[in-house]
């Protein structure tokens, strides 16, 4: 086979380990690795002295979310040229419907949506917001290629809130489907009843953003995260818990991973590196977040759950906001949007704070960014590994090189950064998607609209 490209002399993390190699990419799939391979008329990529990975897939961003009478202010062109520039070349996104609005339909409004903005290769999960109503709709989702859905223990004031009934009822449904059950888990009663009781002007003034972290204590999330495993336990359905924030919560999944409860869990960047201290800032509002960041202590036990595998991913949530929409809180927590930016940020504060502090292994980083994201979410070994056959997806990085993190020079829409000001390393000087530059000279160079969808079944192997 003739090559096309060749990615010359790299350290490229391979799933037998990292070893110095060439890749070879023809039809945009990886057709050769091996030492010194022909390169006759084929474009040559230097990456010596630079390490190799798989592209990043991040399964849990909200781009173009209308939320709380407004719209977060990523789109998918924004979006995904930010997740390029960060080594990200596979977005998982959510579907979620109208009100009346079927499952299907939705489906469409949000393909046609990324379709024609998006730079990166992309998949949706679908939300099951009335679930008694939507039960009937699974199946159909399921062979279109959605077969990953999400359910909210909180929100009902928004009208998404799923009981412990319908949680039950939907893990049973993805075990005898293949799906998979997505939970947000946080409980909702408790968590209602410490918002009303710390609801009032004295409190607000008194302690400002930090009522956030109050109505929000640990326990919100532990309890409702031991409550979603009970479900899955007792039914045998797959459950996949989104952006657990606290080290107990981690743990618990870990032990029902142990004895063989079909559950697995992630964290965000947000949860590892940041603690609630963020609240006391002036500015303190804008790192608002469902759930909330939590202490030191909850980050070391994060970090421990990620390196023996308690947890399977990390993802960002993304969910941007600018400063003025941040801003109309007006001093009134419950207006405020919540949410983060993160996908231009996810690998160098991963591999900076994760690599080269010594927490995690870099072998340990792609499995948990690329190859157990992929294996999950059914996208294996099309995404997420360096492999002959696979997407030549690949983020060629320098392991030393920093850039300060200034949100006037990157890609999203946000005009901040929870992590502003800091020194980070393992952003991408080249990716590829496909075989196609993306990102050269850590500039986006790739077109929006060359994204393509990505139909998904889980435990099958793609092609």
């Amino acid at each position: 086979m003739r090559l096309e490209t060749v990615v010359r002399g790299g350290s490229a993390v391979l799933e037998e380990g990292t070893r110095r190699t060439d890749i070879g990419i023809a039809g945009g799939k990886i057709a050769a690795i091996g030492d010194r391979l022909g390169a006759d008329g084929a474009r040559v990529i230097d990456a010596a002295g630079h390490l190799v990975l798989p592209g990043a897939i991040d399964v849990h961003v909200h781009l173009e979310l209308p939320v709380m009478g407004t719209v977060t202010s990523d789109d998918f062109r924004s979006g995904t040229r930010a997740a390029a520039r960060g080594g990200v070349t596979t977005i998982i996104d959510f579907i979620t419907p109208e009100d009346g609005e079927p499952l299907a339909r939705a489906a469409e409004r949000r393909l046609a949506e990324a379709g024609r903005k998006s730079l990166v290769d992309y998949a949706f999960h679908v939300c099951l917001t009335r679930w008694r109503e939507q039960k009937h709709e699974v199946p159909e989702m399921i062979e279109r290629g959605f077969p990953t859905f999400k359910e909210f223990m909180v929100y009902g004031s928004r009208g998404w809130e799923s009981d412990d009934a319908a949680i039950f009822e939907t893990l049973e449904t993805m075990r005898r489907s293949g799906g998979m059950l997505l939970v947000h888990a946080e409980s909702a009663r408790v968590l209602d009843l410490l918002v009303a009781r710390h609801h009032e002007d004295g409190a607000m003034r008194r302690h400002g953003a930090r009522l956030h972290a109050l109505t929000r204590p640990p326990f919100i999330e532990i309890e409702a995260v031991r409550r979603a495993i009970q479900w899955s336990e007792a039914t045998g359905g797959s459950l996949y818990i989104v952006h657990v924030s606290t080290g107990e919560g981690a743990e618990r999944i870990g032990e029902a991973r142990s004895r063989g409860v079909p559950v697995r869990g992630e964290t965000c960047p947000q949860y590892l590196v940041l603690d609630e201290s963020v609240f006391d800032r002036p500015d303190g509002h804008l790192f608002a977040s469902c759930p909330r960041i939590q202490t030191e202590a909850d980050s070391a036990r994060l970090w421990a759950a990620l390196r023996r595998g308690a947890l399977s991913a990390v993802a960002t949530d993304t969910c941007t906001f600018t400063r003025a929409q941040k801003d109309v809180w007006g001093g009134d927590w419950t207006k405020l949007p919540t949410g983060l930016p993160g996908l231009e940020t996810l690998v160098p504060l991963v591999y900076t704070k994760g690599v080269l502090a010594g927490r995690l292994t870099l072998e340990a980083m792609v499995d948990r960014l690329s190859k157990a994201p992929a294996e999950i979410m059914g996208l294996y070994p099309q995404k997420g590994t360096i492999r002959i056959g696979s997407d030549a997806d690949l983020a060629i990085l320098h392991p030393e090189r920093t850039e300060r993190v200034d949100p006037s020079s990157m890609e999203t829409n946000a005009d901040w950064s929870p992590y502003e000001g800091w020194e980070l390393a393992g952003f991408a000087r080249t990716v590829l998607s496909r075989g196609e530059p993306i990102v050269d000279g850590y500039r986006v160079v790739g077109a929006e609209g060359r994204g393509r969808f990505l139909p998904r079944r889980l435990g099958r192997t793609l092609t």
